[in-house]
């Protein structure tokens, strides 16, 4: 039976005292800005922040060589950029409350485009990595507030076409990301990876401060004192949760001693988190609302597997085409690059139809769909070619957009405008911690089952068979001629190795597209936890 529902009255994580929740009629008014131009102001932030996330990460190599320092040390120009926004992500609605909303976001805006001066300019790493912290600390708070702020924009009723334009920034600037950082790389240098975030930045500061206002519960609200034991403990396990992540398969995991004190450190500190911020009357981040609405702790599950599903194909595919195929690092870009324009197509169609149809129903197509492209995904060889993935690739991002507005919508539309910067703040800090641990676990993946499908193929091949012989005489033949006859034996046994590494290497990758598409089936399964959610005409909300 249909049930109309008002949006639940909630305390504001660290305000002081509950504001009056908001009438339909609040909820459904007309912004003093047009909520597009809102939504357009507030997406330039978004869009830069997370284009940021990946478009380093193909630069990595020159930044290296550029500064001296070894590959290993390179990689935590990524970590320390992750932990820094990891950190601030659940605590901007504290900071919003105190400053202001719309004045944290431009300070934020403008952190994070001085600091990507600063990262283009760096002439050490030692700045280069104190550079990504501020850009980090910058960044971290654009993507809650930019979604609370559209989502506001819009009555609840539209929040779908709102979801569909956040959805731009947040699903098609990580493709894009490698691409655009791989050509400036190529064509210029790894330090306009960091330049192009300037002009951005500079017309979102001026788009922020012309078009977009705080509501007034924003100006009314009064922050209660900060939370520093939970500030300090969001801090401890959310960067250790990071560190173990991106270098626990370098050291082999739990044989290394300071993985196994990282991670306890890890559980210690979030479980003191967890009970500390349920406990505390004004805490830095309300974690029981998880408890009072239903569809938001769905939607935070699903979102966590989404981020988990959608970052190992984004991270798998480019390296498929880099080590099994050989490709440059931009031409690797630029074959995943579709996947942009799946999104693309479809974000509006979701933004028009998702307050018409069961948003449960989308979901599950979306995630049944993103497991059969994953299943296709695992059918990949060595002779394919530049082409041959794109109709799958292009129906990645498009069965992507079924699942990340639907989601968006189905999380939020029962909260009040209240709980929306404390919500957006959990909900996108689980969609990161999602990506982090499925790319951590899908490259652990792939080392193991290398070795397992290495170890198979060459406990299969009969070294004294006649075709082994036969291929080693011919390709020995080969080598001697070119490197002469005392090293035509040894160069073949060591070109056979190689392709030995690289059919082993393929199975690996095909492992982790199977697996992958198990997690998005159960994701699919894990959607009929919603209730059911539609729109009456008089903007009101009813759950079924």
């Amino acid at each position: 039976m249909a049930t109309i529902v008002e949006p639940p009255v909630a305390l504001v994580a660290g305000a002081g005292t509950p504001p009056p929740s908001p009438t339909s009629a609040e909820a459904a008014a007309v912004p003093a800005s047009n909520p597009w131009v809102v939504a357009i102001s507030v997406m330039l932030a978004t869009f830069m922040e997370v284009l940021d996330t990946s478009i380093a990460s193909v630069a990595l190599p020159y930044i290296a060589g550029t500064l001296a320092a070894s590959n290993s040390e390179a990689t935590w120009v990524l970590t320390s950029y992750l932990i820094a926004n990891a950190v601030i992500l659940p605590a901007s609605n504290w900071f919003s409350l105190r400053f202001g909303r719309k004045r944290f976001l431009i300070t934020c805006v403008c952190l994070f485009t001085v600091a990507s001066f600063w990262c283009g300019a760096a002439p050490s790493l030692g700045m280069l990595l104190l550079a990504r912290v501020l850009q980090g600390a910058g960044g971290g708070a654009l993507q809650p507030l930019s979604q609370a702020i559209l989502l506001e924009s819009f009555p609840p009723k539209k929040r779908g076409a709102a979801m569909a334009l956040f959805g731009f920034g947040v699903v098609v600037a990580p493709v894009l990301g490698p691409t655009l950082g791989g050509w400036l790389t190529d064509s210029y240098s790894w330090r306009y990876a960091f330049y192009i975030n300037i002009p951005i930045g500079v017309l979102a500061v001026f788009m922020i401060s012309r078009f977009v206002h705080d509501p007034p519960y924003i100006k009314n609200a009064k922050a209660g004192a900060f939370d520093n034991l939970g500030f300090g403990l969001l801090c401890l396990w959310s960067g250790c949760l990071q560190i173990v992540l991106d270098k626990g398969q370098e050291v082999d995991w739990f044989s290394a001693p300071w993985i196994r004190w990282a991670t306890m450190i890890l559980i210690v500190s979030l479980v003191w988190f967890i009970r500390h911020e349920w406990t505390k009357r004004n805490p830095l981040v309300d974690l029981r609302i998880l408890v009072r609405n239903r569809n938001f702790a769905v939607g935070c599950l699903l979102i966590f597997l989404l981020g988990f599903t959608i970052y190992i194909t984004v991270a798998m595919m480019p390296l498929f085409y880099q080590e099994v195929l050989g490709y440059t690092a931009l031409t690797a870009g630029l074959v995943v690059a579709p996947r942009g324009l799946g999104s693309m197509l479809g974000l509006p169609l979701m933004g028009a139809i998702s307050h018409r149809v069961d948003n449960r129903w989308l979901i599950t197509i979306g995630f049944t769909g993103f497991g059969l492209l994953s299943i296709w995904f695992s059918l990949i060889n060595t002779g394919i070619g530049p082409t041959t993935m794109l109709i799958p690739i292009v129906l990645t991002g498009f069965a992507l957009s079924f699942v990340f507005v639907p989601i968006g919508n189905m999380a939020t539309v029962t909260l009040s405008n209240e709980e929306m910067g404390n919500a957006t703040g959990i909900f996108n800090l689980l969609r990161n911690i999602g990506g982090s641990i499925g790319i951590s676990l899908a490259a652990t993946m792939l080392v193991r089952r290398m070795d397992f499908h290495q170890a198979r193929i060459a406990g299969t091949v009969p070294l004294s068979g006649v075709w082994f012989q036969q291929h080693m005489a011919a390709m020995a033949a080969y080598f001697g001629h070119q490197l002469g006859p005392a090293q035509g034996q040894p160069a073949a046994l060591a070109a056979m190795y190689m392709q030995l590494e690289r059919q082993a290497l393929l199975w690996g990758f095909v492992d982790v597209f199977r697996w992958t598409a198990l997690v998005a089936f159960a994701a699919g399964l894990a959607v009929w936890s919603f209730r059911r959610i539609s729109h009456g005409d008089d903007g009101s909300v009813k759950v079924h």
